[in-house]
């Protein structure tokens, strides 16, 4: 995504949480993000864990394992810093909300048609970001009701998508690090606030170099395997 970067030339950075978790890089991963300048960002629920915020009993056994050796090797520096990431909600310029998990709850997962709109009706802004799922998808609600939903299913490493400023819109951008849609690209996106252009990004990237590393890590085995398949 870095890489991509200089060709998009974007204004400002926005991140939807869970800098660290499941990866064998966790200090490298928050020095880059540490690095870049006009950065909107909220935290996430491994976020939490990771900097001792709160425990990780509701965890599954995987991902407690991961993040307990994630808290042990990510810095004293870099802990402070996760531990100091804002909690959503937050509003950007008045123009954009976004949050974690939900509107409601940073932990919330939103995996249905309900949940979404109950989000996109209590968010002060026409649009909103979300992550924790990883999976990109974009939620609808037009003036008169309708509802749609669109699950952004495409081979080309760019889709470009104008929204109606008359709608109120849901998004979430997928995952950089552990795409869950069945794609193993990495998963992201772009907004002008001013034409309202949604650009949606995949690319490769060498993700068996990733899952060496988490071998080598001892990490469990299916975070490194799951990246291939995109689960």
């Amino acid at each position: 995504m870095l890489k991509e970067i200089p060709k998009i030339k974007p204004d400002a950075f926005v991140f939807l949480g869970d800098l660290v978790g499941y990866g064998p890089n966790p200090n490298e991963v928050i020095n880059k993000v540490r690095k870049i300048k006009h950065m909107f960002l909220v935290r996430g629920n491994h976020d939490k864990v990771a900097s001792e915020i709160e425990g990780s009993d509701y965890f599954n056994m995987i991902a407690e394992r991961a993040i307990r050796w994630t808290a042990k090797k990510v810095s004293m520096e870099n802990k402070k810093f996760i531990k100091n990431m804002p909690k959503g909600p937050l509003l950007i310029k008045n123009e954009i909300t976004i949050f974690h998990g939900s509107f409601f709850d940073e932990d919330y997962y939103i995996m249905n048609p309900y949940d979404a709109l109950l989000n996109i009706q209590s968010s002060p802004t026409n649009i909103s970001f979300f992550g924790h799922t990883h999976q990109p998808i974009i939620y609808k609600y037009s003036p008169n009701n309708d509802f749609e939903i669109m699950t952004l299913k495409s081979g080309k490493n760019r889709i470009s998508i104008p929204l109606d400023k008359n709608s109120m819109y849901l998004i979430n951008p997928g995952s950089i690090g552990q795409p869950r849609d069945k794609d193993s690209r990495i998963s992201f996106m772009t907004y002008d606030t001013k034409t309202m252009q949604l650009n949606y990004y995949r690319f490769r990237y060498p993700f068996l170099k990733t899952a060496a590393k988490i071998k080598k890590q001892k990490l469990p085995p299916f975070l490194g395997d799951r990246l291939s398949k995109g689960v």
